[in-house]
């Protein structure tokens, strides 16, 4: 129970790490659009983006895949940028099943494109082989989902507020956040070291 504590809280501050914001700007991003009605559909795509995230880590592990660390650091804030604007240009439109369908496979896909940030520092801390990878893997994608959750809980209380106490209508709450995300990012993607040679 101890080690899979370890892993689980590894998971969790890989999360909640306030050096490294990135995680949480992309949940922020994910869940603005949303209430606490939509809450199945969130879980959904906080499950979806926690898959991702621990399918990039498999295949690191297995050797199947490897990228540059300095590319996947840019993809990271890229994937937080299209996030927001596409919650810009959406921002109080009637969603339709098919761009929640598209949401989905995005956010499954830029959670494999975050795991791979991450599957170094992963490899570096588990000695052996592979296979004995897979358990301490599972506690920390437990650990991962479970600091998620708490992220977009408390994205969804402050959106509650914002537009209860504050009367924000949905569309502005989302826009001004949106915004928030977009403007903090650029300078990530403008300060990637990919773009120094």
């Amino acid at each position: 129970m101890s080690e899979f504590w370890i892993y689980f809280q590894i998971g969790l501050k890989h999360v909640l790490d306030i050096h490294a914001y990135d995680h949480v700007l992309f949940l922020i991003a994910l869940a603005i659009p949303f209430s606490f009605k939509d809450w199945k559909r969130i879980v959904l795509l906080v499950t979806l983006f926690t898959i991702g995230h621990t399918m990039a880590l498999l295949l690191s592990v297995f050797g199947i895949i490897a990228i540059k660390v300095n590319v996947v650091e840019l993809l990271i804030p890229i994937t937080i940028l299209i996030t927001a604007l596409f919650n810009l240009f959406t921002a109080g439109k009637s969603s339709k099943k098919e761009s929640i369908n598209l949401v989905f496979f995005i956010t499954l896909f830029f959670g494999i494109i975050h795991g791979l940030g991450f599957s170094n520092y992963f490899k570096s801390i588990l000695g052996g082989d592979a296979v004995s990878k897979i358990i301490p893997l599972s506690e920390f994608a437990l650990g991962i989902e479970a600091a998620q959750i708490v992220v977009v809980f408390v994205v969804l209380i402050l959106s509650y507020i914002v537009q209860t106490v504050f009367r924000f209508s949905k569309r502005d709450w989302t826009l001004v956040m949106s915004a928030f995300i977009i403007g903090v990012v650029i300078p990530l993607i403008i300060e990637s070291e990919i773009w120094i040679r």
